[in-house]
């Protein structure tokens, strides 16, 4: 973590302060002064601020139930942020953990742990997504043969990943990927001949969306730590 960061999650400054203490020569790291915010501070860290050891307040982990029309984002645009939704504590150390379009709904997790999120979202570690899709037109026959060989989507040069469909009606599918490219779940049905006209995210890892649209929960332990086997 960058000493600025550590220092606004241990205390109740700002990253604006953080950057004048480190500067004054205030933040001890190891028996050493640093004067560089993007100093990286790690767990076995000993940091000091004017002589006060600081220990970082827990992770915090949330399971978030996005509405239509609001975006993953820090801050609103065009749209609302949907970590207006959260009424906790110091709501802008948070960010989301693999965000959704401002017209797609569904299971989105928000938290402070950036590791933890970083690694839950690399493409590497392949962690299941799955998706309510519902389609303009009917799926064709052989979409789950070709989802499962891989769609080379437009303007690129490989292939996607091997992804599952399962036909709930001939307008409504589930789609399992384990990986996230740019409008990806869009991309590939327009890829063989079809169109998205609504997208909902209910499962990551083994966590199944439990909350109604606009609410939110922490996560348990025991089911952080179920998403970190993906890490």
């Amino acid at each position: 973590m960058r000493l600025d960061k550590f220092i606004c999650k241990s205390t109740h400054y700002t990253l604006a302060d953080a950057l004048i203490l480190i500067e004054r020569g205030r933040v001890v790291v190891n028996e050493a002064v640093v004067l560089e915010v993007s100093h990286q501070v790690h767990k076995n860290s000993v940091v000091t601020l004017d002589g006060a050891l600081l220990t970082t307040r827990p992770f915090r982990y949330f399971v978030l139930h996005k509405p239509m029309d609001m975006i993953c984002s820090n801050v609103d645009e065009k749209y609302p942020s949907v970590l207006n939704l959260l009424d906790v504590d110091q709501v802008t150390e948070l960010h989301i953990a693999g965000r959704l379009d401002a017209d797609t709904t569904g299971l989105v997790l928000v938290t402070d742990d950036g590791h933890w999120s970083f690694n839950l979202t690399s493409p590497k570690n392949r962690c299941e997504k799955v998706y309510q899709v519902r389609l303009s037109r009917p799926i064709s026959s052989d979409a789950a043969k070709r989802f499962e060989d891989g769609i080379l989507l437009q303007g690129e040069s490989s292939l996607t990943l091997p992804a599952k469909l399962h036909i709930v009606d001939p307008y409504t599918v589930l789609l399992t990927l384990t990986e996230g490219r740019f409008h990806q779940v869009k991309r590939m049905f327009f890829a063989i001949g079809n169109r998205v006209k609504s997208l909902h995210r209910q499962r990551i890892g083994g966590l199944e969306l439990d909350v109604d649209s606009g609410h939110w929960r922490s996560l348990t332990q025991a089911e952080v730590a179920a998403l970190s086997v993906h890490a």
